[in-house]
């Protein structure tokens, strides 16, 4: 068993405690989120507040994958959220590109 199997074999049950956790505690990451970026937008004077709004979206929905991973999220394997692993517009299931050319419009 290599390093990397290994390694994976001891996080996969801290992976689930973590996608529990942040189930049962969402609206207080947010609410901690929405404080935290108010906080540093006042400190800055409001001179990076898109990036500061950017950063938070990019937090939730962090979070929100983490706390709604049955819906493919965190354990779907790279797929869109909600939908089926794997498959993103263009590709055929299981992740691969389709072969052939690229359709032209």
């Amino acid at each position: 068993m290599g390093l990397l199997d290994n390694l994976k074999a001891r996080l996969g049950p801290a992976k689930g405690k973590v996608s529990d956790l942040a189930q049962q505690h969402e609206d207080k990451i947010d609410r901690g989120l929405d404080k935290v970026a108010r906080t540093v937008d006042e400190r800055t004077k409001g001179k990076y507040s898109d990036r500061i709004q950017t950063g938070t979206g990019k937090a939730k929905g962090a979070v929100d994958r983490l706390a709604h991973k049955d819906a493919g999220g965190v354990d779907g394997g790279g797929g869109t959220p909600g939908g089926t692993p794997g498959n993103t517009p263009g590709s055929t299931p299981g992740g691969t590109p389709p072969a052939g050319p690229p359709p032209t419009s």
